[in-house]
């Protein structure tokens, strides 16, 4: 298979050009990710307001850690009370739907202002948390306990 120049990615046709990928609603859109947890994130301009799956963010994470860990991307950008975050979100539970959405949001603001790639690639908002639950073992009580051994 040949490669066209449709075909490479929009780095390697711009240089280091940033471009700012909005559609047409003027929204800006990103997929996050975390354990089983699956979020489809927009920000629009607007004036802070979070809704997750048609909740207010407060109704939704009924703990105050959770709702800090979907703002702490607003936080490190300084870019708190600038967008209006719509999410849906599936999978998993409270802790892993927070980073998901976390995840999206930091992917969707660096679609929306490329200047603060940097600043969120420093803080690790943008890399995917891969650690998952390990899988249970055959002949063992859980995935790492297994049964008491005696040597004789």
């Amino acid at each position: 298979m040949e490669s066209s120049p449709d075909m490479l990615s929009d780095r390697q046709q711009d240089g280091n050009i940033k471009t700012i990928k909005v559609d047409a609603r003027g929204r800006a859109y990103g997929t996050g990710r975390r354990k089983e947890a699956v979020a489809r994130v927009w920000l629009t301009v607007g004036k802070g307001n979070v809704t997750v799956n048609g909740l207010d963010i407060f109704s939704y994470f009924k703990k105050n850690t959770l709702c800090k860990k979907v703002y702490n991307p607003f936080i490190v950008t300084a870019t708190s009370g600038c967008y209006n975050v719509i999410a849906t979100v599936s999978g998993g539970g409270i802790s892993g739907q927070a980073g998901a959405i976390a995840h999206g949001i930091s992917k969707a603001l660096k679609d929306i202002n490329p200047n603060l790639h940097s600043i969120l690639r420093a803080g690790g908002f943008l890399t995917r948390d891969s650690r998952v639950v390990e899988r249970k073992k055959y002949g063992q009580h859980k995935a790492r306990k297994s049964c008491q051994f005696s040597k004789r």
